[in-house]
């Protein structure tokens, strides 16, 4: 008997039908449909779908098990079918994990493969009772999926995964307060390690950015953009016939945390360099006064329209030297050793970052004395460059040879 002729497991027979039975409707038009009919059919879609998941991720599973696509050269069964049906890495192998979680929990699978569950509600099932003690024994952790399976009759996803957090108290009371505890610093250890940040410029005048930060931390920023937006705060800072709204929205949020970050005190920032981390605008006095229309340049290197350069100047203290108003003195001489705040925020005006050859660091800036001040050097801008950390080491590290070049640049080369 051939392969051919050889009976097919009913899976795949019945897998075959109902992509026949797809067929038969796919260019059938559902307008015929009444409102009764229309709501049932939807409602049974769902549940087929869950059953078509569950038996998919049934079939994922033992396809793993079996190491289909060895023979081809595939790594696994689920970058087999990644390559096979187009599906991304990361979604054939959920599926693969998934099929394999579904065996190890049987009541939630026969849930899932009768329909009676979706598979969103599935996968928090399974993840806050895999979270569980193993030690409580087979009974206890039955028991739990059990409950959750009954939650889900009346809950979504979102609610069983509330549900889910205080499983244990369900189950085990008397011991859940000490589980929640331990549970919580195991997450606030966990949230601690994954903090993360990213940003980037479009080059459209946006930037970009995500994060991840611990929860307790999300709850206090939360509140800190709640109460930039609540209507009192606009009314007092923008009139009282300001607009506010009453529940924040993404955008009222965004603009509140642009706010957050123009208004938070910089001497509570930790210095860099000597200097508060405040970015400072490059700003023409003709531009000022609002006698020239010409773009201002940050301390970091991006640009800013004039107007916001003028609104800024409105709202925040200016450094004398930038407004070229009242002088404030930039040369000391051999009367003092170290930089003054007013003389590093010129250096960094003028140098544009780090003044070694090759080094691209704007921020967290070091100033240096060209002549050392022990070597009598004065304490002035001619005698000052920028620096970042690792080259202001080499610029005191016996093994280099430093260089001020005409240009302004700083070159390092290792002794022979």
């Amino acid at each position: 008997m051939t392969a051919a002729t050889t009976p097919r497991h009913r899976v795949s027979t019945t897998t075959a039908q109902m992509r026949d039975l797809a067929d038969t409707v796919a260019d059938a038009s559902v307008w015929s449909m009444d409102p009764a009919e229309t709501g049932t059919t939807l409602v049974e879609l769902t549940r087929l779908a869950a059953q078509v998941s569950e038996l998919q991720a049934r079939v994922a599973a033992h396809a793993d098990d079996l190491h289909i696509g060895h023979e081809v050269g595939a790594s696994s069964a689920a970058n087999w079918l990644a390559h096979e049906t187009k599906a991304t890495r990361a979604e054939a192998h959920r599926a693969v994990r998934f099929g394999h979680a579904l065996e190890a929990h049987s009541l939630t699978r026969d849930a899932l493969a009768a329909g009676r569950l979706l598979v969103e509600q599935a996968r928090v099932i399974l993840r806050w009772v895999d979270r569980l003690p193993a030690d409580l024994g087979a009974e206890t952790l039955g028991r739990a999926e059990q409950h959750l399976l009954e939650q889900a009759k009346d809950h979504d996803a979102k609610a069983l995964n509330v549900l889910g957090r205080h499983l244990y108290e369900v189950i085990a009371p008397e011991e859940a307060d000490a589980h929640e505890a331990a549970q919580l610093e195991a997450e606030e250890t966990a949230a601690a390690k994954a903090c993360r940040f990213t940003l980037y410029d479009d080059g459209q005048g946006q930037a970009h950015g995500t994060f991840t930060i611990p929860t307790y931390h999300a709850a206090a920023l939360r509140k800190a953009l709640t109460a930039i937006t609540a209507p009192k705060h606009q009314a007092a800072t923008h009139g009282a016939g300001a607009t506010a709204e009453r529940r924040p929205t993404p955008e009222a949020l965004g603009e509140a945390l642009c706010e957050l970050i123009e208004r938070y005190p910089t001497d509570k920032l930790p210095h860099t360099g000597g200097v508060n981390a405040t970015v400072t605008v490059l700003i023409d006095l003709d531009v000022l006064l609002d006698r020239l229309e010409k773009a201002c340049v940050l301390d970091t290197g991006e640009k800013i329209s004039p107007g916001l350069a003028r609104r800024l100047a409105c709202e925040a203290g200016i450094i004398p030297a930038v407004l070229d108003g009242h002088s404030t003195p930039l040369d000391l001489g051999r009367k003092r050793r170290y930089f003054t705040e007013h003389q590093r925020v010129a250096m960094l005006l003028r140098d544009h970052g780090c003044t070694a050859e090759g080094c691209d660091h704007t921020t967290g800036l070091h100033a240096h004395h060209r002549t050392r001040w022990v070597d009598g050097g004065q304490t002035d801008l001619d005698n000052g460059v920028s620096l970042c950390h690792w080259h202001h080491n080499r610029a005191h590290d016996p093994s280099y040879d430093t260089t001020y070049l005409p240009t302004g640049k700083v070159q390092f080369h290792r002794r022979t």
